[in-house]
């Protein structure tokens, strides 16, 4: 009788696993279909735009948004200790000093998590109620996930930025990528990652706009 109930139990083990396995397959399929898919038409304007920096093409898109007129104020997230405008415009194509008195460089945020909290600081200090969000195609979910939980009251229209490199050369990073960023907003998504330690320091910085004047770095990237 016990032997029979263990053969159950291991029976009852192995359709579970199946399940999950199936789950998981199907999760993922929908992930990496739902991240490859083109940005939606934008408002004519918005409030403001976030780009996170992480990546290429996602601070130059915000760019261009901003210099089109499409919103008043831009946030770039997580950008390093010394990137400044003329580096970022140097990049982008674009001169920037126009522009100036409407970007603000934040370099608080370290993470996804932490790109949520200075945006929301920054969101509050310019009244904004309308956001355009620019990042990965493959982060995007993550991304919106931390920031509709740091600013409820914030309609967020994403704007995600696709690789342009096609072919079997970039499939293999490129799966491991998106494995890797599912699992990240599986965690998200279940709650778990607010028990994580923070990787930011100190406090939110004020978030006021930036000048135009040149200094020696690159972008530092926020994950």
């Amino acid at each position: 009788m016990r032997r029979l109930a263990m053969r159950r139990l291991g029976w009852i083990a192995k359709r579970l696993l199946a399940i999950a396995a199936v789950a998981a397959a199907g999760g993922f399929a929908w992930f990496a279909h739902m991240t490859a898919q083109p940005a939606p038409p934008l408002p004519a304007y918005v409030d403001g735009i976030v780009a996170l920096t992480g990546g290429p093409g996602r601070v130059e898109a915000a760019l261009h948004l901003l210099a089109q007129g499409r919103a008043h104020r831009l946030l770039i997230t997580g950008i390093g200790g010394g990137t400044d405008l003329a580096v970022l415009g140097h990049v982008a194509g674009m001169d920037l000093a126009p522009l100036a008195s409407r970007i603000t460089l934040g370099r608080y945020a370290a993470s996804t998590r932490g790109n949520g909290v200075e945006t929301a600081a920054w969101a509050r200090e310019n009244k904004i109620l309308t956001l355009a969000v620019v990042t990965a195609g493959y982060h995007m979910p993550r991304a919106l996930l931390e920031l509709r939980s740091a600013l409820p009251g914030v309609r967020l229209y994403p704007l995600p930025v696709q690789p342009t490199e096609q072919g079997l050369a970039v499939w293999g990073p490129r799966l491991k990528l998106d494995l890797e960023e599912y699992a990240k907003y599986l965690f998200t998504l279940s709650g778990l990652s607010v028990w994580l330690p923070r990787r930011e320091s100190g406090q939110v910085p004020p978030a006021h706009p930036t000048s135009a004047h040149p200094g020696p770095a690159h972008p530092k990237a926020a994950g």
